[in-house]
């Protein structure tokens, strides 16, 4: 017969490995638990990511009125009925059966092993103890790949690599999944996914329209048709005055649209940097950051619209004002206030 496992102790649940363990748990098993009376917020970076979604959103609610009406002419729908489904369906971002299916789906995730969660769930103790937060409130995911990173999705989807728990260190794991909780405590994790299903038709029409435009393989055609909006622009501005002046800089605020999402997804992943931070896990996350810009932990970018919060690749000029992520060296520099003067 195999030889039975030892039975471990407590403390040693507790401390999961000894080569990785380096943790100061100051919430271990037993101990008393004070939960913040205001756990979830929404800040000015998920606020500002929600605005930026109203044009596409107001879009995709008119398209999705008209498809109604058409079904209303011909079949007696409901002309609301599409948009009140699409509409409703949005709220099963925070329906924890759909969330299931959404992580294991949609990311790729898994429930962690035996061993995995006997190695995450202490420090997962510890980071959610540290920050007042009901740890139970959220489940913990696993994603079999070889690289380092780790999500914060939907309501309470908190994920992190098989790498991560085989190479980081207790610590610098804590640092991760602190991170991963800021996004969840201030609002950005579900505002990006709601935000990405009530842009969903917009986003769909504007690629299929640019599918169109793409195929089109006479050139004088699509030169005809710049020529032709050039002029009834100028009519336009002729007849109507200002008005057409505010008109006409509305595809210019389209435009713009993508650059100004990036850069509050930036200012999110700062602020979920800090918040590991005010956590006391700066040093340990600057330690796997500077890992990762010397290449000593392979990353990527993450999967879908879950928040990925380790990517952060120096990106080249002219993609950096599109980038989701700040580079290393920023992020790096926005938690020197947190350490101490040698390090």
């Amino acid at each position: 017969m195999p030889q039975q496992p030892e039975e471990r102790t407590d403390e040693e649940r507790t401390a999961g490995p000894e080569s990785l363990d380096d943790l100061e748990y100051r919430h271990a098993p037993g101990t008393r638990l004070h939960f913040a009376a205001r756990q979830r917020r929404v800040d000015t970076a998920a606020l500002g990511g929600l605005a930026l979604h109203l044009p596409a959103f107001a879009f995709s609610v008119g398209a999705l009125l008209a498809v109604g009406r058409l079904l209303d002419l011909a079949w007696q729908v409901p002309y609301w009925l599409p948009a009140g489904i699409w509409l409703a369906c949005g709220l099963l971002v925070f329906h924890r059966p759909a969330e299931d299916l959404y992580a294991r789906y949609v990311l790729g995730l898994r429930y962690p092993l035996p061993h995995e969660r006997e190695r995450l769930e202490p420090v997962w103790r510890e980071v959610t103890g540290r920050a007042g937060v009901e740890g139970d409130r959220y489940r913990l995911w696993v994603e079999n790949t070889p690289h380092l990173n780790a999500y914060a999705a939907a309501g309470h989807i908190v994920g992190v690599t098989r790498f991560a728990l085989e190479h980081l260190s207790s610590a610098q794991l804590a640092a991760v999944l602190a991170h991963e909780l800021g996004h969840h405590a201030g609002g950005h994790s579900w505002s990006t996914l709601a935000g990405r299903w009530y842009t969903l038709p917009a986003r769909a029409a504007f690629r299929a329209g640019r599918t169109v435009l793409l195929s089109t393989g006479d050139q004088a055609v699509r030169l005809g048709s710049v020529a032709a909006a050039a002029l009834i622009a100028g009519c336009g501005a002729v007849l109507l005055g200002p008005a057409a002046i505010v008109l006409g800089a509305a595809p210019l605020l389209l435009l713009a649209l993508p650059y100004a999402t990036a850069a509050m997804s930036r200012r999110a992943e700062l602020r979920a940097d800090l918040h590991a931070a005010s956590l006391g896990f700066a040093p340990m996350l600057t330690e796997v950051l500077l890992a990762m810009e010397e290449g000593e932990h392979p990353s990527h970018s993450g999967v879908g619209p879950a928040t990925s919060g380790m990517s952060g690749a120096r990106p080249g000029p002219a993609a950096h004002l599109l980038a989701s992520h700040p580079d290393y060296a920023t992020r790096v520099h926005r938690l020197r206030a947190f350490l101490a003067p040698d390090l």
